[in-house]
């Protein structure tokens, strides 16, 4: 019958205390060996090491962090974790962040400022180091939990141009007018827009598009088409169908998403719609089967990947209490003009 393994009396876990005892050290050596191994002895260390595996010691983060004034911990809010604009961008958030000693506290709002909000009252109890937000759209509260929190906070996706707080990501206005001049520019001026979610970036990406189609005197509100719904491939389905019954003569669709356009060239295909002869077909985002569809699919594509890494290290420089170089910082897009226009 093993041993049995020692304990707290009050709370049932194993302590410090219980691995120093098991491994015949003092309770220093142990904190010091989790905190800063490289200036504990290979074969020091692996005693501990061993009797921590032993004893299945958790380390007490909460005590940890009252004791140094630091929680080792980064809050990240994401509007999707099934989204991969998102999953990408907390890939490279965590490339920058677990390397030097922080771990994510993630959160998915599902585009709503007031979950956004109860995520970030849960989260603020751990007394986190740093706080990435995605989006400029935080309620009233928000904004009043942030401003006390005493904790860094750098803002995703988009960019604020007054520089009141700290921002990465791209230009969804500029975006999405490029889109509309490309369109134009190809010879195409019935051009609709489909808008669905209608979270502040497709907002703005519409926006940038109105502006260039009224300039161009092309807009006309019967090819502004919304719904509320989450994107999804069966919504491009069902939205084309919408367009057709209200606009049946447009020559072109700019969707706000990329797995909207796919929908859209997914049903042209079934009901024998020329792509790009009868309708020209666009996204936003590139995500990676935008390459492949048939035809291949005209997009924007915004640099999350570039966006998760100089965010997080844009925090870093924050939390280390150093005053950044940029506090805005606009990565810019890319308009890749494929075969559906």
């Amino acid at each position: 019958m093993p041993p049995r393994k020692p304990h707290s009396r009050a709370s049932g876990r194993v302590t410090l205390a219980d691995v120093a005892a098991r491994a015949g050290v003092s309770a220093i050596s142990v904190s010091r060996t989790l905190q800063s191994p490289a200036q504990v002895s290979a074969a020091l260390r692996a005693r501990i090491q061993a009797a921590i595996a032993e004893l299945g010691y958790v380390p007490d983060h909460a005590a940890r962090s009252l004791a140094s004034a630091r929680s080792g911990t980064v809050v990240v809010l994401v509007p999707s974790l099934g989204n991969a604009v998102f999953v990408e961008t907390l890939t490279a958030i965590q490339a920058v962040l677990q390397p030097r000693g922080w771990q994510m506290l993630i959160g998915n709002t599902r585009y709503s400022p007031a979950e956004e909000e109860a995520l970030l009252l849960a989260w603020l109890g751990h007394r986190p180091d740093g706080i990435l937000l995605s989006g400029l759209d935080q309620t009233g509260r928000t904004r009043a939990l942030l401003a006390g929190s005493g904790a860094p906070v750098v803002h995703m996706m988009e960019i604020d141009a007054t520089g009141a707080c700290c921002s990465v990501g791209s230009g969804q206005e500029a975006a999405g007018a490029a889109m509309a001049g490309h369109l134009l520019a190809r010879g195409y001026r019935r051009i609709a827009f489909i808008a669905v979610q209608l979270d502040p970036r497709t907002r703005q990406r519409r926006e940038g598009w109105r502006q260039v189609m009224r300039d161009a005197g092309c807009y006309e509100p019967a090819r502004d088409l919304e719904s509320p719904q989450p994107s999804s491939v069966g919504l491009g389905v069902e939205m084309l169908e919408q367009l057709l019954a209200q606009a049946p003569d447009s020559d072109a669709v700019f969707c706000c998403n990329d797995d909207l356009a796919h929908g859209v060239l997914f049903e042209c295909q079934r009901r024998g719609i020329d792509v790009p002869g009868r309708l020209a077909v666009a996204g936003f985002n590139d995500l990676p089967a935008s390459a492949w569809t048939h035809p291949r699919l005209t997009t924007i594509a915004i640099p999350r990947t570039g966006i998760g890494q100089e965010a997080a290290r844009l925090l870093t420089e924050l939390m280390a209490g150093r005053t950044p170089a940029q506090r805005t910082i606009d990565l810019g897009f890319e308009l890749k003009a494929r075969d559906s226009t």
